[in-house]
């Protein structure tokens, strides 16, 4: 049996999701109309440093985040208005969770290019514990 790599995922899911730019999704951030969100594990956030205004959802709960029925919805968290930036240490664990969100009904989603390896070479502020 053949089986699908990661890489393989990733890239079905970058045909299929809206992929932004560092300085794209900095605009939408300071306009105040996305949902910014870091899906990174806490020991990069713990590491690296977090970007300010940023929302942390792990990946690994995201989709229970998000959805009502569960009983880890994070009710207020996100407005559902605004749209969904994902971003991950490199942009492929966001991409693959744009696409799994996607999949979920969510209309209006999009990952960082690069995550927040290129967000911080794009300026993007960084609050460090």
């Amino acid at each position: 049996m053949k089986i699908k790599t990661s890489s393989d995922l990733v890239k079905n899911a970058l045909e299929e999701i809206e992929t932004i730019s560092p300085n794209d999704a900095k605009k939408l951030n300071n306009d105040k109309i996305c949902n910014l969100i870091d899906i990174r594990d806490i020991r990069e956030l713990n590491r690296d440093g977090k970007i300010s205004g940023a929302l942390h959802i792990p990946r690994g709960m995201l989709e229970f985040w998000f959805d009502p029925t569960s009983p880890y919805f994070k009710e207020g968290k996100i407005d559902p208005s605004k749209t969904i930036v994902l971003f991950c240490a490199a942009g492929m664990r966001s991409a693959l969770a744009a696409k799994t969100l996607q999949d979920m009904g969510f209309q209006k989603v999009a990952h960082i290019n690069g995550g927040f390896q290129a967000m911080k070479q794009e300026g993007f502020e960084i609050e460090k514990e």
